[in-house]
């Protein structure tokens, strides 16, 4: 298959697990001997230049609103649409693909799916965060065409379009219909917490299957020497901010520092003021903690350097990607059960939560053993990059082969199975 991918952003200019996804499907795909191109944004290239790697991905749609971007006019908005809009639409006829996989298109113009809905690419959707159900609805240049006019003028400019034409002109090359309007014919979520919320914001998406992220358990493997008998390393990965729980981590360790007797290491980045405030407090308090940065790389190796993963994220993780890998190398994982996450963790089982666990248990050697032991085994035995890059292919395949029969609102072809890999 030829297989195009619309995205927001592209590794190495990532924020986040849903652009390494992309990028790993991407990857995938190609060694399985398929076409692939990668449209995506110019953020970051004015600053840090085109990567080396750089065969099949295009980097020219703009972004705004978003990754520190300002939010534009609708004068200026008008001419990013435009622009976007005519940018996928010359990729599309250039590379003629036979499907299009959109994953995220948070900060780019929702305008876009309309244009692939119009042109009839099959196309397959996949969410891996709340920009569905969250940012759609909200999009700016769709809602300033569609929402009631707030101000005379405004309704005077409104009305002025529509009456000489000049609005259908635009919808024709930016489209300005309702995100209402929009059919996800194709879509699956990485968790069924993603796909319940974007059916109670109204979308008609109950159809969508679920396709868990994967994990390299070649690269993410336990280390070749058994851990110490005693908890002693702990290990945060992810941004530095609220959201992910940073600051109640190191909170945490301030009330319990006398008795404590580990360290833990802060491996992420953040804005700068939250970082400030982390270091400040670390060394205000004198807590053993440290923080670093590191390249993916080089996570493998950190990942086993430590005794324990402390997962703390405070907002609805669709299905994070950390604890994969950190369970994936052996390390026990003490965790939060939001959003997705309750998919995943099994107190006491697989994990420790922090509802009913407290970190100190994993100093009983045979508490973190069992605990290690089977969260390493279901992620490698049911999250298997391998296993899951078969789901994706027969999800694409099964898109191009059944387009455009398929109806929302209807179950697809791909039954659902009790796997935690495809539920």
């Amino acid at each position: 298959m030829k297989i195009l991918y619309l995205t927001n952003l592209y590794p190495p200019y990532n924020v986040g697990g849903y652009e390494l996804i992309c990028q790993t499907v991407n990857r995938a795909m190609q060694a399985r001997g398929h076409e692939t191109r990668v449209l995506t944004s110019n953020h970051q290239v004015a600053e840090k230049g085109l990567p080396a790697d750089e065969e099949g991905v295009e980097r020219t749609l703009r972004v705004h609103g978003c990754f520190g971007r300002p939010s534009l006019g609708i004068a200026r908005l008008r001419t990013l649409e435009l622009y976007n809009n005519k940018a996928l639409r010359k990729t599309l006829a250039e590379f003629q693909p036979d499907v299009v996989h959109v994953f995220n298109l948070g900060g780019i113009s929702k305008s876009l799916a309309h244009t692939l809905q119009r042109s009839d690419v099959p196309t397959v959707y996949f969410l891996s965060d709340h920009w569905l159900a969250q940012s759609l609805a909200a999009d700016v240049w769709l809602d300033w065409w569609n929402r009631p006019p707030t101000s005379r003028a405004q309704c005077i400019v409104r009305s002025t379009l529509e009456r000489t034409g000049f609005r259908g002109w635009i919808d024709a090359h930016a489209p300005t219909l309702t995100a209402q309007e929009l059919e996800f014919r194709r879509i699956y979520f990485c968790s069924e917490f993603l796909r319940n919320q974007a059916v109670e914001c109204g979308y008609d998406v109950a159809h969508g299957g679920v396709i868990r992220n994967s994990v390299d358990t070649v690269r993410f493997s336990p280390p070749p020497a058994p851990k110490p008998s005693r908890c002693e390393r702990f290990l945060f990965v992810g941004r530095l901010n609220p959201e992910k729980g940073a600051r109640t981590v190191l909170r945490a360790i301030a009330r319990i520092r006398d008795s404590f007797g580990g360290s833990v290491t802060f491996c992420g980045r953040g804005e700068p003021a939250f970082e400030l405030e982390m270091r400040a407090l670390a060394q205000s308090q004198r807590l053993p903690v440290e923080f670093m940065e590191a390249t993916s790389a080089m996570m493998p190796e950190i990942y086993r350097q430590h005794d324990a993963l402390i997962f703390a994220s405070e907002w609805e993780e669709p299905f994070a990607l950390t604890p994969l890998e950190a369970m994936s190398c052996g390390l026990p994982v003490i965790a939060t059960t939001t959003g997705g996450s309750v998919e995943l963790f099994r107190d006491n089982v697989n994990s420790l939560t922090f509802k009913a666990g407290d970190h100190e248990d994993l100093s009983q050697p045979e508490l973190r053993r069992r605990i290690a032991a089977a969260g390493c085994a279901q992620v490698r035995k049911e999250l298997r990059e391998e296993i899951v890059m078969d789901r994706v292919e027969e999800y694409v395949r099964e898109t191009v082969a059944g387009w455009p029969a398929f109806t929302p609102g209807r179950p697809t072809a791909t039954q659902p199975s009790k796997s935690l890999a495809y539920a």
